[in-house]
């Protein structure tokens, strides 16, 4: 069996993989966007740092985890604020705009594929950077909501809290006592960011365009995400079940690493811009006539 040792076989590989199916979805996640100073939320062997997230339902019926949520978030969110696309998404992008893949769904929250100019993106999560009133229904820009927290919550700007997955931050429990929760401006109601909570489902369209996506692909390449999270781990098991090829770039164990036909391990801000390279020059990949399941970083 072939081994891809080097970057230029492992971004080769990924090449190949590509060259073979243009019309390749690409799931991301977390791990896309480590490089643009987001961390992320597990380890190489896909365990979760850290305390368990807040839920949904739990924010929707407790003041006090809102509290708790958005004092942490008015702290955090700065973060996903000032960051920008790295070279994996501006190499999504690239391969997007000359034809060499499908469509891109993320389980990211950052936004940042759109800044980096991908188009046919569907954000599986949702968007951190809009906020919903749970009372009705307007939307606002985290930005705005942002300034609502400084300006009612001076107290907190000097917090020193390290930042965590997707706006996050490690408040003291001990700050919340005085916090003040954001309102909407239009109703006074209750503000959740737009996104999906763990506990939470997708929503039902949401989830029926992702399908449509799947079905249409030819192959799913699966890109920083360990694939712990069903609603990301599915499409694995529908490519599979419909005899679609599936190959993963991502540091560490996948939950559908025995679904795999490519793995390779390593960071997509190293091998995509390579791999997008090769396929702008018509440079032969790595692996020559070595069929694409047959190339290793490693492979399964």
């Amino acid at each position: 069996m072939a081994e891809a040792t080097t970057l230029h076989d492992r971004a080769g590989a990924i090449a190949d993989f590509l060259d073979r199916h243009p019309r390749a979805l690409v799931l991301t996640g977390a791990g896309l966007s480590t490089a643009s100073g987001i961390p992320d939320y597990r380890d190489r062997d896909g365990a979760r740092r850290g305390k368990p997230p807040i839920h949904g339902p739990d924010f929707r019926k407790s003041e006090a985890v809102q509290r708790r949520y958005w004092a942490r978030s008015m702290i955090g969110w700065p973060v996903l604020a000032r960051a920008r696309p790295n070279a994996g998404h501006l190499a999504i992008a690239g391969l997007e705009a000359v034809g060499r893949i499908g469509a891109v769904l993320t389980q990211n929250v950052d936004g940042l594929h759109g800044q980096a100019g991908s188009h046919d993106v569907l954000e599986l999560h949702g968007n951190i950077h809009s906020v919903v009133c749970l009372e009705c229904s307007a939307l606002f820009p985290r930005a705005l909501i942002q300034e609502q927290l400084a300006r009612d919550n001076p107290h907190m700007l000097a917090s020193n809290a390290a930042p965590l997955p997707d706006g996050d931050a490690a408040v003291e429990p001990a700050e919340l006592a005085s916090f003040r929760l954001p309102a909407c401006t239009c109703c006074g109601g209750t503000l959740m960011p737009d996104v999906v909570f763990f506990g939470d489902n997708v929503p039902a369209a949401r989830t029926a365009a992702a399908l449509a996506r799947m079905e249409r692909a030819d192959a799913l390449l699966v890109v920083g995400s360990s694939l712990m999270v069903y609603s990301g781990f599915r499409f694995c098991r529908m490519a599979q079940a419909a005899g679609k090829r599936i190959a993963a770039l991502n540091l560490g164990r996948t939950r559908a690493d025995e679904l795999l036909d490519l793995k390779i391990e390593d960071s997509a801000e190293r091998i995509l811009p390579l791999a997008l390279d090769m396929l702008n020059t018509g440079l032969e990949p790595a692996g020559g006539d070595t069929p694409s399941n047959q190339l290793n970083g490693g492979i399964l």
